[in-house]
Parts: structure tokens; sequence; C-alpha cells
């Protein structure tokens, strides 16, 4: 083959491959850098998936002074400084990096997996007892949090709901989704949240 035939399907291939690095990339979500709400990749190196990406930009006010949100809020000093949080309720394991610069009231972990399985309601009489017992401080405002915003802290802020507003399940979750429509409480939880209100009933 002549050198310059072959110097000229090198050229042509290179190009090629160009192109489709750059098709690639077009395909990357591109984040609102000038929203500082928006969901980024925590300090913890979670990062949501696409649904709950593009779902919620920001807390959820699900009734007064209890927010439902992601990990990646829950790290972020100007989130929480911007919405007043002052206690932290992650339900999660691993690390969780507050923000050492805002000053929380209190902060709790429960380590709980997002499995259908996992044994929720034995932790909700401790989550619930956390948000009321925040919730005496009239100056208080809680922020429930998982990874993605969900399932896990969904599940139990329909909890709290269920206990302290005396709500079915259908109607706590009904509430939450009307505000925060990616929340999705897996269907292990689901039926967890039922057992939980026959218990309280």
């Amino acid at each position: 083959m002549p050198e310059e035939t072959l110097l000229a399907r090198r050229r042509k291939s290179s190009v090629l491959q160009v192109n489709t690095d750059m098709s690639r990339l077009s395909m990357v979500p591109r984040i609102d850098t000038a929203n500082p709400y928006h969901s980024l990749p925590s300090p913890s190196g979670h990062r949501p998936n696409a649904h709950a990406y593009h779902a919620v930009q920001h807390p959820t006010e699900i009734v007064k002074r209890v927010y439902l949100a992601d990990l990646s809020a829950a790290e972020n000093p100007e989130t929480l400084s911007h919405f007043g949080i002052t206690h932290v309720l992650s339900v999660m394991p691993g690390k969780v990096s507050l923000p050492p610069n805002v000053p929380l009231i209190a902060f709790k972990q429960i380590p709980l997996r997002d499995a259908p399985f996992e044994d929720l309601i034995s932790h909700l009489p401790e989550a619930t007892a956390f948000i009321r017992t925040a919730l005496y401080n009239p100056n208080a405002r809680v922020l429930v949090h998982c990874v993605q915003g969900i399932s896990r802290s969904a599940s139990v802020v329909c909890a709290f709901l269920i206990e302290d507003f005396k709500w079915s399940p259908d109607m706590a979750l009904a509430h939450v989704k009307k505000l925060r429509p990616c929340a999705d409480p897996n269907l292990g939880f689901l039926h967890q949240l039922n057992e939980y209100a026959a218990k309280l009933s």
C-alpha cells in the first residue's frame, strides 16, 4: 500500500475517533452551577441516580420545619444555611460529611440499607422520636436524608406522619409524593409502614 494512502487512512480514523468521543461527551448531563441547591456529587463520593438527579434540586419541606432531601443537600453548607437546618437525620450507612462550619444542634445516623428485607420497622421509633424531639424547639428545622432522598428517608418521614399526624400509610405516602414526586419507598418498606401503622393503632 502506498505510504500516502496509509497516512490518509490513519488521519481519517483519528478524526472519526475524536467525533465519537465528542458525541459521548455531549450525552453527559450538564450541571447547573449557578444553582447551589442542585444535586451534585457529595463529598462522601455518592451521586444520586439520573432520576433523582433531575427530579429534585433542593430539600423539600414535607410538613412545617421537616425537610426531605438527598445526601448532597446534607453535605452542602449553603443548602443547610439557606434552609436554616438545625437537626440532621441520616438514614444510610457509611460516611456523612457534614459541613464543619454549619452549627447543628443534633445529628443522628441510622445505618439502614435500601433493600426490601432491611429491618426498617425496628428503627422507626427512634427515628420519629428524633424528629419529634427536635420540633419541640420552635426554631428547629429537621433535614431527613438518605443517599438519594427517594426510599429510606421518605419512609421515615412517612412514619413520622403516620405516628404524629395519625395519617394512614396511603395518606402519608400520597402527601410526600405530591410534594416530592421522586419519593418512592421500596416494596418491603411499604409493607413495614403498614405494619407500623397497625402497631400504633
